[in-house]
């Protein structure tokens, strides 16, 4: 796993802002993409399957880990938390939303328990041949961090092919607008759970975000998805 210490906080922060989506290269290494794939044949780690067809969801399944995470899990959760929270909370000002967030994930989690959302919400999802996620927002009570990381664990063209991360913008009186975001082995996309901020001719506006896996066409697809806040 890249050092989060290293990452570049402002790169983030600016693509996050222009574009509603920050891509961070190679943040796990090939070695823990692989190890963290094969957990998902296993059930301890696990509180929960879901199948996405048995909801409407799309096709494919994915699994909710139970605390305590796995330590690569929990430092990723942990360790992106920070240097994401001053544009969450700068976000959420532009917005005229009156929630903010702490400093630490620790005490974001206290808030989030106290508030009965008590649920760990990181996941692997597992998509295979005809698989996909449709568009969505992963909301899980009152209290919702607005920005969420979705780390590709398998190797496109080798191991799957297809299933692309699409992202969409739906802008008040326009046209929603799609984006398709690449991705290889190892890295992660840092992106809106439900809203953004984007500045317009008169002021700042609230975009509202969805996002979606396109169909798989060959082989397997794993994904961990890191949402902050924890569920009801």
């Amino acid at each position: 796993m890249r050092s989060i210490e290293l990452l570049d906080g402002d790169q983030i922060e600016t693509d996050l802002d222009q574009q509603g989506y920050a891509i961070v290269k190679g943040l796990i290494g090939t070695e823990d993409c692989v190890n963290l794939a094969q957990i998902y044949d296993q059930d301890d780690p696990f509180r929960s399957r879901i199948l996405m067809a048995r909801h409407g969801f799309g096709q494919g399944e994915y699994k909710y880990f139970s605390y305590p995470l796995p330590d690569l899990v929990s430092d990723l959760r942990t360790g992106l938390y920070r240097p994401l929270a001053n544009t969450a909370n700068r976000w959420n000002a532009a917005m005229n939303m009156e929630q903010r967030f702490p400093e630490t994930h620790a005490e974001y989690l206290k808030l989030c328990h106290a508030a009965g959302q008590t649920k760990p919400t990181p996941l692997l999802l597992q998509y295979g041949v005809g698989d996909y996620n449709c568009l969505h927002q992963d909301v899980y009570g009152e209290l919702l961090f607005p920005l969420q990381v979705a780390c590709l664990l398998s190797k496109p063209a080798e191991d799957f092919t297809g299933g692309e991360l699409v992202l969409t913008e739906q802008r008040p009186r326009m046209q929603s607008r799609a984006e398709v975001v690449p991705l290889e082995q190892g890295d992660a996309v840092i992106f809106p759970v439900r809203n953004r901020p984007k500045q317009g001719t008169r002021g700042t506006y609230r975009v509202n975000m969805r996002h979606g896996v396109s169909k798989i066409r060959s082989g397997q697809r794993h994904t961990l998805g890191i949402i902050f806040h924890d569920a009801q």
